[in-house]
């Protein structure tokens, strides 16, 4: 774990796994510190922001550098269900290369809990850990300029939502009327970091 100053009144913690970078999220969110203003994690990263001049900072470190990360607090996450219409284009293509059926996929990615790890790319979208192991494929090779809102994709460890139209390359197989990002709505982004979610069939 290295600690980068960003700014005088940021740092930036590069963890070693995705794992790591959640647990040390969680024990920064949990230690609810009155003075950090802001806690962003990434695939590998968390940087924390404070109020200038605080110095808690220092407090942050010697907090997470204390913590045992491989058993985070939990905290109390926000559980969400997102409907979907499993009839994606790359859905056959998912299930052929994973040697199953297309219920069988449908089953597996209704049947898993995903945690939001962290969010970017656009506003809302979020990106789930939790993915069941047959169903982690690559990215496609040549992405698609127009992902429509809604589609319900994944991609290597990570499922997701495309909340807004988009060019993307993660194979499709579904599609959610759930609002993923709303700017004009008092908690615009749906997910946040550490948000337990679960998808659900619908015809």
């Amino acid at each position: 774990m290295r600690w980068l100053p960003y700014g005088p009144d940021a740092t930036l913690i590069e963890c070693s796994s995705l794992e790591e970078a959640g647990a040390v999220r969680a024990v920064v969110a949990a230690a609810e510190l009155p003075r950090v203003v802001e806690i962003v994690p990434g695939a590998r990263t968390v940087l924390v922001a404070a109020e200038p001049g605080s110095g808690v900072l220092a407090e942050v470190r010697s907090l997470v550098e204390a913590a045992d990360l491989d058993h985070p607090p939990a905290g109390s996450p926000r559980e969400i269900t997102i409907d979907v219409h499993y009839d994606g284009d790359d859905l056959d293509e998912v299930a052929r290369t994973a040697g199953l059926s297309t219920a069988e996929v449908v089953e597996l990615h209704t049947g898993a809990e995903y945690t939001v790890a962290f969010t970017g790319f656009a506003p809302g979208f979020g990106y789930l850990t939790g993915l069941p192991e047959p169903l982690r494929q690559s990215r496609l090779d040549t992405p698609r300029t127009r992902v429509p809102a809604g589609s319900v994709g994944l991609a290597g460890e990570f499922t997701g939502v495309y909340p807004r139209s988009s060019p993307g390359g993660w194979r499709l197989i579904g599609r959610t009327g759930t609002v993923l990002f709303d700017p004009r709505a008092e908690r615009p982004a749906l997910l946040s970091p550490g948000d337990r979610v679960r998808f659900r069939s619908v015809h």
